[in-house]
């Protein structure tokens, strides 16, 4: 990760610690910096010498931001202090009792299986619309991360095994199966299609785009925007909403959840134990139809 010339020595140790030794994705590094850059312009100062007073100052100064946001602030410069710490660059981290504001958990949004059926329901009439039809396929299939489905190569998928390998967060490799009908649409993109968008170029990722790289993350979030529309599906659809909408329907259909923590390729199971929470919050709500739950106010 390439960081600036000006930025306070400490942040630049502190943020290859967390790339080098933590391992964390480009994208939580990218957020880290981001507000360790705003903690130290808004003091320009040395942030060796700060004290519990002016770290309480600067959150306040941002509390017109929502809580979870507060709370991530609050999250990594307590960070960047116990780093320091460890480090015996100082001596007392000066925020470690600022209490984060309480964050209430919020439910992802997916969509339900007859939303997948339509979404899914691709009209294949150009190698584009086979290839879109192959990469919704196999999110579904497989709750990939959107990263991790735009950087697969072809010799990541096993059609003979039924399986991809995936290289998650901190490049942790993973196994996940497919399954058949993904497996389907999959051989024929890449059997009969690929090398027509590839226009007999070579690449050795899986996704081609139209501009003959790898499929983008902007690319694959305008192709199910665009899908979702044919739908007629009105919800703010993201391709994660599709990981989500895969961990649901398992759980729903009596998966374990460690195992759709390993295929998440999620570190602690409580990140997969959200899921549980939706589906709870979906069968209270079906709940309200079963023919005794209305109780008349007389007899009570």
């Amino acid at each position: 990760m390439v960081l600036q010339e000006n930025i306070n020595p400490n942040i630049i140790k502190y943020m290859d610690y967390l790339e080098y030794e933590r391992k964390l994705s480009l994208n939580t590094l990218k957020s880290y910096l981001n507000d360790l850059k705003k903690f130290n312009n808004y003091f320009n100062s040395n942030i060796l010498d700060l004290k519990y007073d002016d770290i309480l100052k600067y959150i306040q100064s941002v509390d017109k931001e929502d809580a979870r946001t507060i709370a991530h602030y609050i999250t990594v410069i307590n960070s960047f202090y116990d780093f320091l710490l460890d480090e015996n660059i100082i001596k007392d981290n000066p925020c470690g009792n600022i209490v984060s504001p309480k964050v209430s958990k919020k439910l992802p949004v997916y969509l339900t299986e007859e939303e997948v059926n339509r979404l899914l329901d691709v009209k294949l009439l150009t190698p584009y619309d086979y290839r879109n039809k192959a990469m919704l396929e196999l999110l579904y299939a497989t709750g990939l991360r959107i990263s991790e489905l735009c950087n697969l190569k072809l010799t990541d998928l096993d059609v003979h095994n039924c399986f991809v390998r995936v290289f998650g967060k901190g490049k942790k490799e993973r196994i996940v199966p497919v399954t058949d009908l993904a497996l389907k649409y999959l051989i024929k993109y890449v059997t009969e299609y690929r090398n027509i968008i590839l226009k007999n170029k070579v690449s050795d990722y899986l996704f081609i785009s139209n501009s003959l790289t790898n499929i983008s993350r902007q690319g694959f979030f305008k192709i199910i925007k665009k899908e979702c529309q044919r739908a007629g599906i009105n919800k703010n659809v993201s391709p994660h909403v599709l990981r989500h909408s895969f961990a649901t329907h398992l759980l729903k259909h009596g998966a374990d959840l460690r195992i759709i923590q390993e295929l998440l390729g999620h570190e602690d199971i409580s990140t997969t134990q959200i899921y549980a929470h939706l589906v709870n919050e979906k069968l209270k709500d079906d709940y309200q139809y079963h023919p005794r739950n209305k109780i008349v106010k007389e007899d009570l």
